[in-house]
């Protein structure tokens, strides 16, 4: 992919990251769940690469907080923005390292991207509310970290491949 298509790629998936919360932000908890911001992160880095993809998770919860006030600064966009910033490197960094691509491959990089994501999320969050004397426990952290996101974990497995997939049969992102 040319330098610029992966700008335009990039930027189209930071815009979508500001719109689709809005599909959810009706029903809070909904949002919750289905953590709409991580689907472009995990595919910018997946289609842009490593930098870009960094780039594109860490700057999508801070500007959309920004924007339009959801989610809430800190510590919320805070820490997403660890999150999501490692989501797009990792998927980047693992996915462009093989050789040669296939649906396998997506999903151990996109299953060592979540768990990586969430991981950063965890210690972002454990280092923001110790600075606030409010506590972090491992309970909270496997709870809203795995437990509370498993209908996200579950439609980012199934979309993000299915998106790749259709990419690549459309030549725009072809398995190597």
């Amino acid at each position: 992919m040319t330098k610029t298509k992966r700008l335009v790629t990039g930027a189209f998936m930071l815009a979508l990251g500001m719109v689709l919360p809005f599909v959810t932000m009706q029903i809070p908890l909904l949002g919750v769940m289905l953590s709409p911001m991580h689907i472009p992160a995990l595919l910018t880095g997946f289609l842009c690469g490593p930098v870009l993809g960094l780039l594109i998770g860490f700057l999508m919860p801070l500007l959309r907080s920004v924007l339009f006030g959801m989610p809430v600064f800190y510590p919320n966009a805070v820490s997403m923005a660890f999150e999501l910033a490692t989501y797009g490197f990792v998927s980047g960094f693992i996915y462009h390292r093989y050789k040669s691509q296939n649906i396998k491959k997506v999903y151990i990089t996109l299953l060592l991207s979540m768990l990586l994501g969430r991981i950063v999320w965890g210690v972002t969050r454990v280092i923001m509310l110790n600075v606030a004397h409010t506590p972090f426990s491992w309970q909270i952290f496997i709870t809203d970290g795995f437990i509370r996101a498993v209908p996200a974990i579950l439609l980012q497995l199934i979309l993000i491949p299915l998106i790749l997939d259709r990419l690549d049969q459309a030549h725009i992102l072809p398995y190597r």
